[in-house]
Order: structure tokens, then C-alpha cells, then sequence
């Protein structure tokens, strides 16, 4: 690449020599030396040796001062290559290394101008690529830990039943029944989790009425409520708020929050749901008491198998997904969701666009 950028601008700074030459060229045989010889005539001056004399120079000197430019082209292409264009060639190297795994690398980028922009953009796009990589063998390490719990443990059960150490009681049968069922969950959780990473692009819109989706959602987990005597409180506008969204997304999304309020809510705790309307987009809060969980397990609930040390401890079930679902679902749907602590409370904000009414 390095030697064919430098031909191209020294082809191109050729040319415009090459044409400037001709021109002035021309313009001495035609102009310059007629005016040469009518000076000469106007002073009775013979013009024919002067004449030729002025053109030989001119000629001789107008080579020398091509050759010059060339000269100054040739060093100024090679210059602009090693001082400008280098980044470029620095980018096919470092595209190589990317394309081997090497996620690390950098284009120098000191310029301000279009290349030095271009190499900050390359450098951008390298980091993003470095965040997927590590986002995806951090998700493959999660996933194989989740997986070896269970696993293990129905491994012990089996090989204690095959060794006799236990009874084939009943007992011992729910036992793998619970690990089965909860390695059946986990995978079900990575299945949902990588549907909503798709649904960015498979969304399917129309218009929904939030209060109603929100109290078929309430329904299905009545009982877990009822088992916990959690005592549930909606609060919505007089009108329907009529948003456009894919209801089977949206609908997931606010399970897993109603969800994840039953779940991590105390024995006799409460949930607020409250839909609030603006201008252009709407506001659905969960709120629900959550006295284990501690402030700095904010930030990174929302992240993929996260569990704080205390209210998303193993104890309440999950893989640490659910929340991981509902971002990507919502920003799917262009919207925001963010997490603050009030008091003993948690609550989590879920913002959606609508069409100005």
C-alpha cells in the first residue's frame, strides 16, 4: 500500500508540473518572445541572435526549475507518506492483529485532520471489539459456572444412589428433580437473554395499553405474591396509556421485574407500580422493599449473572439474568431503564418512548 499511495501523489504532482511547464513554455514561444522581438526592433536592435539567445535560456532554465520540481515532489510524497499517511499503513498491520485475536492494539493517532480522525475511529471500533470479546468469554465463563453447580450436584446424588451411600427415596428423587429443573431454568435464561439480544432488530410494534399489560402481568404472579403476603399497589392515569411496542417483548420485560420484586421482597413487604406520562415518552416504576440490598450493587445489577453478596445471593433463586433481560428489551424499544435506592427500597425505572399526543 505504502508504494502504491506514494505513486499515485507523485503521478499526481507530475501532472500538475508537467501541465504548468507546457503552459509556461508555450506562453514564451508565443507571447514572451514576440514581445521580446518587438523591444528589440523599437531600439533598432537586430532581434534574430537576441531572440534566439532569450528562448535557449528561458527554455534551458525552465527545465532546470522542472527538475527541481520533480525533485521536491518526489521528497515532499515521501515525507507526506511517512508523516501523514503512516497511520494508514498502521492500520493493515494492525487489522491483521485484530483479525488474529489481538483486540489490544492501537493506531497512534496525534494529527487532527481526516486521517487522524480515521485512526481514532479505527481505534473506537477496536475497543468496541475488544468489549464484545470480553463481554463474550465472560458470558461463556458465567455460563459454564452456572452450569457446574448443578451438574455437580446432581453428579453426587447419582453416584451416592449408584454406591448405595443413598436410599432411591423419594426424598433423594426431588432432590435431582430441583437440580434438574433449575438447570432447566438457567438454560432457559440464556435462551431469553439471546432473544432479547436479537429482538434490536425483530421488533414487532404496536399500540399497547401499559395499565392493562402491566395488570395481566400482576396476575400471573399473584401467587407469589400471595405466598409472601406482599401486598401490591398500581397506580395509573385515569386514560389508558397507549404506547407502541412488541407486546410479547415488552410483556417479558415486565414480568421479569414484577419477578424480581417478589422474589427479593421480605415476607410481608409491599410493591409499588406506578405509570407516570409525559410529552413524549412514559415512566414505569417498580418499587418494592429491599432491605439486603446494599448501594453498591447498583451499578452492576443490571449486568449479566450479577448477584449482590446479600439480596441476590443464590438463597432467591436465579442465575442473575432477568434484570440483563429487561435492559436489553427496553433500549430494544429505544427506551432506558436505571436503578436507585430510597431508604430500605429499591427502584427500578423503566422509560419508554411514545408519539407526542
Amino acid at each position: 500500500m505504502r508504494r502504491y499511495l506514494i505513486l499515485k501523489l507523485l503521478a499526481v504532482h507530475l501532472v500538475v508540473i508537467g501541465f504548468v511547464m507546457v503552459i509556461v513554455w508555450l506562453a514564451i514561444d508565443t507571447l514572451a518572445a514576440g514581445y521580446f522581438v518587438t523591444l528589440m526592433e523599437k531600439y533598432n536592435i537586430s532581434p534574430e541572435p537576441a531572440h534566439a539567445m532569450f528562448v535557449d535560456a528561458v527554455h534551458r532554465y525552465l527545465l532546470w526549475a522542472c527538475l527541481a520540481a520533480v525533485f521536491l515532489a518526489v521528497v515532499l510524497s515521501f515525507v507526506m507518506m511517512r508523516r501523514v499517511l503512516s497511520p494508514l499503513s498502521r492500520m493493515t498491520v494492525i487489522t491483521r492483529e485484530i483479525a488474529a485475536g489481538n483486540f489490544d492494539v492501537r493506531v497512534p493517532a496525534g494529527t487532527r485532520d481526516e486521517v487522524g480522525q480515521l485512526a481514532r475511529a479505527f481505534n473506537r471500533m477496536a475497543q468496541s471489539l475488544e468489549e464484545i470479546e470480553s463481554l463474550r468469554r465472560s458470558l461463556m465463563i458465567d455460563v459454564a459456572h452456572e452450569l457446574r453447580t448443578p451438574l455437580t450436584n446432581m453428579r453426587g446424588y447419582l453416584e451416592a444412589l449408584d454406591d448405595g451411600v443413598l436410599p432411591p427415596s423419594s426424598e433423594t428423587i426431588r432432590l435431582l428433580q430441583d437440580e434438574t429443573l433449575r438447570l432447566a431454568q438457567l438454560v432457559e435464561d440464556v435462551l431469553q437473554l439471546a432473544r432479547a439480544d436479537a429482538a434490536h432488530e425483530r421488533l414487532e410494534t404496536a399500540p399497547l395499553d401499559l395499565g392493562k399489560l402491566i395488570r395481566e402481568t400482576l396476575e400471573t404472579l399473584s401467587p407469589e405474591f400471595a405466598r409472601k403476603s406482599i401486598t401490591v399497589h398500581l397506580h395509573t392515569p385515569q386514560a389508558p396509556v397507549v404506547v407502541p411496542a412488541d407486546r410479547r417483548h415488552l410483556a417479558r420485560a415486565l414480568r421479569n421485574l414484577a419477578d424480581n420484586a417478589a422474589r427479593y421482597s421480605p415476607e410481608e413487604g409491599a410493591v409499588d407500580i406506578t405509570i407516570e406520562t409525559a410529552a413524549r415518552q412514559v415512566e414505569i416504576e417498580f418499587r418494592n422493599t429491599a432491605p439486603e440490598l446494599v448501594s453498591r450493587d447498583l451499578p452492576f445489577i443490571f449486568e449479566r449473572f450479577y448477584r449482590g453478596e446479600k439480596s441476590r445471593s443464590r438463597k432467591h433463586g436465579g442465575a442473575g439474568i432477568g434484570l440483563a433481560i429487561v435492559k436489553e428489551l427496553v433500549e430494544a424499544h429505544g427506551g432506558q431503564v436505571a436503578a436507585q435506592r430510597d431508604d430500605d427500597a429499591i427502584c427500578i425505572r423503566m422509560t419508554l418512548p411514545r408519539p407526542a399526543p
